[in-house]
């Protein structure tokens, strides 16, 4: 398996970096949302004088700065894409290979993400000199991001693909996903720090997985997370990926046999 991941992460990198225009681009799209979202809330700290709910401009810049980062890793195989896998006889190519076809999207992503890294590196040196983040990361937080971006990755591989099998009952799933992606935007920390949120709140985002794909990578490197809270939100990534591989496992299964072909 080490061999086939390694195969798989190096071809993808190989097809990402001969497009690397056309993601860098794409990339540079992406940034809008964050810059939207830094500098409203910076205009709003200054306003109340230089803070809202501890957060500064600077503050707000290093999250926001991050988060360009933490998105990028986030993207993976839409569950709209299952709609169109099936539709045109993808999946049972797929099912005609001697693994299952979730190594592959987790290899071929992965590898395209090594190459996000290399080309956001420019992007962020770009946001840190015009937006000047208050960014001073410890040795631990810059040890535990890079681990917990990879965990963020899987959390959120695993949960889109077992969202993507409910297409196995209804070929139409746009509503349960546009669902799914709004209370991620609000329970994640993607939309704003989820420290500015109500108590009650943070309180539910702690028992869901959208917070442990987004905001604790972030609030990692950002530096406002204690030792405990680094080493707990690991173990927590941990458990959610549990979590999900084994619904990936267990929807599998019954979806599976209730696949039927569908082509052109």
């Amino acid at each position: 398996m080490v061999d086939i991941y390694a195969a798989l992460i190096k071809y993808s990198a190989i097809e990402q970096f001969q497009y690397r225009l056309a993601v860098y681009f794409w990339m540079v799209g992406m940034v809008a949302e964050p810059v939207i979202y830094l500098v409203v809330w910076s205009t709003v700290a200054r306003a109340q004088g230089g803070s809202v709910g501890g957060f500064t401009p600077g503050d707000f810049a290093a999250y926001y700065i991050v988060w360009t980062l933490v998105r990028n890793m986030n993207i993976v195989f839409t569950p709209l894409g299952w709609e169109w896998r099936i539709r045109e006889g993808q999946l049972s190519a797929q099912l005609l290979r001697p693994l299952h076809p979730i190594h592959y999207d987790l290899g071929e992503f992965a590898g395209g993400k090594l190459v996000g890294i290399v080309l956001w590196l420019p992007v962020g040196a770009i946001l840190i000199l015009v937006f000047h983040p208050a960014l001073h990361p410890t040795a631990l937080d810059i040890v535990v991001f890079g681990i917990a971006i990879w965990g963020a990755y899987l959390i959120r591989s695993l949960n889109q693909w077992v969202m993507g099998m409910i297409t196995f009952w209804t070929t139409m799933i746009g509503a349960i996903a546009e669902t799914w992606y709004i209370a991620e935007m609000l329970l994640s920390g993607r939309l704003v720090p989820l420290t500015l949120m109500p108590p009650w709140v943070q309180s539910v985002a702690d028992f869901l997985p959208f917070k442990w794909t987004f905001g604790y990578p972030i609030e990692a490197l950002v530096g406002q997370l204690s030792t405990a809270q680094l080493l707990s939100g690991l173990a927590m990534q941990a458990l959610w990926i549990v979590v999900g591989a084994l619904a990936v496992k267990v929807v599998w299964r019954a979806g599976v046999r209730r696949y039927s072909a569908v082509g052109g």
